[in-house]
């Protein structure tokens, strides 16, 4: 008999779809140094680790467009490890938009790519750093009562 879970999971895809369009919006804000631009990417981890990873913006473009032309699920995971990783790039977006917003464009410019080599590593590999951050922290029992 299955067993229940207790946490949300989502489809191992939806992240990995985010990850490849994060790509693309952060090497934009590296390559124009347009920070309204990583402005509008801080609201997009903000929903993500905030709101859930079911109402991130990128996974319910996955969602609805590109998973319904996939084949059937293969593998679902924890929604909050991703959950996490989407509040590390919250706050790597926020220094980065403070950075270039009040005059100090090697800020912004150092944690937008930081976060670039982030999302990245997850779109290219499949490695989520923000992911392994919370296993690790979680393991370690710094994360208490960890938002699902």
């Amino acid at each position: 008999m299955p067993t229940k879970t207790t946490t949300p999971q989502i489809d191992v895809r939806g992240p990995r779809f985010g990850a490849w369009i994060t790509t693309v919006v952060l090497a934009v804000v590296l390559i124009t140094g347009w920070w309204p631009l990583l402005a509008a990417q801080a609201v997009v981890f903000a929903v993500g680790a905030f709101g859930g990873m079911t109402r991130a913006p990128y996974g319910l473009v996955f969602r609805h467009l590109v998973a319904p032309r996939l084949g059937p699920v293969q593998e679902r995971e924890d929604a909050a490890p991703p959950r996490f990783a989407q509040g590390v790039g919250f706050g790597f977006a926020v220094i980065g938009v403070l950075g270039y917003a009040l005059g100090v464009p090697v800020l912004g410019l150092v944690a937008t790519a930081l976060a670039l080599v982030a999302a990245l590593l997850n779109a290219a590999v499949g490695f989520c750093l923000g992911c392994e951050m919370y296993l690790l922290l979680n393991r370690t029992k710094t994360i208490v009562g960890a938002t699902r």
